[in-house]
């Protein structure tokens, strides 16, 4: 049976001043599919997908929408009409309801004379969410309260609610845990059935290979090659990626396991609601200590605290055995944060590279404490730039302009350039590809050589095993298992512990 073309992208270019994002690429999906997207970060996947879902224009090119012509305003007219995107990062507006978010631009629906009928908008984003499986929900709760998991699963809730004939799931799934992945993909699968049309975004090969009927890979801004099903191989994929094979370990190669016998950092029976129950635990110098479980353990609260953005109720923080009594504290004694949410809590997006890295370091350039030489600054986010390979025109570029993986180099850049001899890395790799990854764990692993100590918070077991001289597994804000590192370690081991 001939298959239906839904999307159809020809010729496409687009221009971010001297560099081209995207060379004459053509991308077709047709109906009852899902068509992966695949590529190192700055391939040009995301801006392909986002001019298609009306987030900007494109250069040269036609655009088609089922076989009529596809020019829509905004992402707003395209989701009208029938095409949604969920983007990588954060989407939702804090200060508003999770109904006001779902029904964003739309309360003219809900009006009745001069008010607002908030008890029929709350019932029927509660409708929505439960449609979707994220009825753990409650419409009427501010967004801000919410985690970053569940603030992303509105987003996918206020683009499902308009029923989609298209839909693009973009780096979505690195941000949820496996219940949240489990909601996505029960809704890719659902829309394959119904007929209709999915694009996928991701860097987890395995995922990808998983789910999709077909696999398109980009690199610098121009097609390499489609995959059809019955040829998805891992390491031909990888080679079209990367245009080479990849050199050297991915994650380590030793069993060592070793470390100094040093206390660096530790909590001291912390509590904090139901995300830190009496928890104690030490890192040590050399040491890269791995916490995993699911999304609402408490871990990703655990980092907060160990670095003074967070105060525990009782229990405390400790870096050398003082107190941690905030986050200036906590960078005077050389401790770095690199935040899972990257774009709110690490990176000022609408600040260039060089405000980024630089506003971390000026205790290391500046001149008598208050003088800041623009020579020095220079030079030290030049240094920053070069050694993370971070992809720019310029350190004067807007950090919002950069590939997510690029974004997370210059996260890392704020306290590799400091001389942090201790990081708390809260979902270091999520959005980025396999080539920035082994960077990362690279330089993680170098960094533990040199005597640096590294708390490795994280969703991926398989970084967890693959990096961590000791991993612990918590649970309902405590810990439940503590694994040394071994050759036999597997998931499984991790995953009883977890649930």
């Amino acid at each position: 049976m001939e298959r239906k073309a839904v999307v159809e992208i020809r010729d496409m270019t687009k221009n971010f001043g001297i560099t081209r994002a995207l060379d004459r690429v053509d991308i077709t999906v047709y109906a009852g599919e899902i068509c992966g997207l695949i590529g190192e970060n700055g391939s040009g996947k995301s801006t392909a997908t986002s001019i298609y879902a009306g987030m900007q224009s494109c250069d040269n090119g036609q655009m088609f929408f089922k076989g009529e012509r596809w020019q829509p305003s905004s992402m707003m007219d395209a989701l009208e009409h029938g095409v949604g995107m969920i983007v990588q990062e954060n989407g939702t507006v804090p200060g508003i309801t999770v109904a006001e978010n779902i029904f964003l631009g739309e309360s003219a629906r809900f009006r009745k004379g001069p008010l607002i009928r908030r008890t029929e908008m709350i019932r029927k984003a509660n409708e929505i969410l439960k449609s979707i499986g994220a009825d753990h929900i409650e419409a009427s709760a501010v967004t801000a309260s919410l985690d970053f998991q569940d603030r992303k699963l509105v987003e996918i809730a206020r683009v499902m609610g308009k029923k989609p004939e298209v839909l693009v799931v973009d780096e979505t799934t690195t941000a949820l845990s496996q219940k949240g992945r489990d909601i996505i993909y029960d809704i890719m699968d659902k829309m394959k059935t119904d007929g209709k049309t999915v694009i996928f975004i991701s860097h987890d090969l395995d995922e990808i290979m998983e789910v999709c009927d077909r696999l398109t890979v980009l690199r610098d801004g121009k097609i390499i090659r489609t995959f059809e099903k019955d040829e998805f191989d891992e390491e031909a994929v990888k080679t079209s990626m990367i245009g080479r094979e990849l050199k050297g370990d991915y994650y380590r190669s030793d069993y060592d396991g070793s470390y100094g016998q040093e206390v660096v950092a530790e909590l001291r029976q912390a509590n904090l609601g139901d995300q830190l129950k009496n928890l104690s635990l030490q890192l040590h110098k050399g040491e890269i200590l791995g916490i995993g479980g699911l999304s609402h353990c408490g871990m990703h609260t655990l980092g907060k605290v160990l670095f003074g953005a967070v105060k525990p109720e009782s229990g405390e923080a400790l870096v050398h055995g003082k107190p941690v009594r905030d986050e200036a504290y906590a960078m005077k004694e050389k401790v770095g944060y690199v935040a899972k949410d990257r774009d709110v809590e690490s990176l000022c997006l609408d600040a260039s590279i060089r405000d980024n890295i630089s506003v971390a370091g000026l205790d290391q350039f500046a001149v008598s404490r208050f003088l800041i030489l623009p020579s020095k600054e220079k030079a030290y986010v030049k240094q920053q730039v070069d050694d993370l390979s971070i992809k720019c025109r310029s350190a004067e570029q807007y950090v919002s302009a950069l590939s997510g993986g690029n974004k997370q180099k210059v996260a890392f850049g704020k306290w590799t350039g400091r001389g942090s001899e201790i990081l708390i890395l809260d979902c270091p790799t999520r959005g980025v590809d396999i080539g920035v990854k082994q960077a990362m764990y690279q330089l993680m692993y170098r960094m533990k050589k040199e005597g640096k100590s590294i708390l490795l918070i994280s969703e991926e077991m398989a970084e967890l095993i693959g990096m961590s001289d000791r991993l612990i597994v918590m649970k309902d804000g405590e810990i439940k298992k503590e694994f040394r590192r071994e050759e036999k370690l597997s998931e499984s081991d991790m995953i009883r512990y977890m649930i």
